[in-house]
């Protein structure tokens, strides 16, 4: 075992560190939920993990994205999210996708090649195609909730996406799920109340905005929301550790049952 990790094999033992080194994730999304999940994965020694996302990093991201600094201003963020892994952990097999996953990029993944998906990208058409295809795989996945216009990361919560409250995102998911079908989907969501932004709309300034003019970029993205440095992070963390218990304690594609109704404290 490498030295890096020999504070975490303290935790999850030798089993558990083989464990992680062999599994491959996939990331769908690498803003300011999935740079956490991927950071955490990371450092939590996850041997294989595929990064999917066309966005390049912009001003805009530094106040909450870990993959954003100066020097990464430009770069596709999939790069950028890459090349931290491997100055962390040289022997990661990274792989990315400099792609926006939509109902009609969907046949790029053979999600049986994964042992977990990790859904942290906002439009709920690609959210709806990814859990479809993660389930219809016999593949675990976990789905981030809405994170933005909200200000207490202790808020975030861990349930079954037909228990959850609250957050209007998970109010969609849970009425266009339901009309196909899907009887389970373990989330992250908060149960703060949604804050209204001191503005209702505005456009990104700079040459690498996500939305053009008319306000909606090739994902289907129509509204920037407000966002803080603790909040997105918060729901990243705790996704990452989801993942990761889950490929500890799962000797197949099932992952652990849902542990929390209540607010984390």
């Amino acid at each position: 075992m490498a030295e890096w990790l020999s504070r975490t094999e303290l935790l999850i033992g030798a089993e558990g560190i083989e464990r992680l080194s062999k599994a491959r994730v996939a990331v769908f999304g690498i803003g300011g939920v999935g740079g956490y999940v991927v950071e955490a994965l990371a450092r939590s020694g996850v041997g294989m993990l595929d990064l999917i996302d066309n966005d390049r990093v912009c001003e805009s991201n530094l106040n909450r994205q870990i993959i954003a600094t100066r020097s990464s201003i430009g770069k596709y963020k999939v790069e950028a999210a890459r090349d931290r892994i491997l100055d962390i952990y040289p022997e990661a097999v990274v792989k990315i996708y400099k792609t926006f996953y939509l109902p009609e990029t969907a046949d790029t993944f053979d999600f049986t090649q994964f042992d977990y998906v990790v859904d942290a990208i906002d439009t709920i058409t690609g959210k709806i195609q990814l859990v479809v295809q993660a389930q219809k795989a016999g593949t675990p996945i976990i789905s981030a909730m809405g994170a933005g216009n909200k200000l207490d990361p202790a808020a975030f919560c861990v349930a079954d996406i037909y228990q959850t409250s609250v957050c209007p995102l998970a109010k969609v998911m849970r009425r266009e799920l339901k009309k196909r079908g899907i009887t389970h989907l373990k989330v992250v969501y908060s149960k703060e109340q949604a804050m209204t932004p001191q503005y209702k709309e505005f456009q990104e300034k700079d040459s690498n905005s996500q939305f053009p003019e008319n306000g909606e970029n090739a994902a289907g993205k129509k509204r920037i929301t407000g966002s803080i440095a603790f909040v997105p992070s918060a729901a990243g963390l705790v996704m990452a550790g989801e993942v990761v218990r889950d490929l500890i304690h799962s000797h197949c594609h099932q992952p652990e049952a849902m542990h929390c109704q209540i607010p984390l404290p």
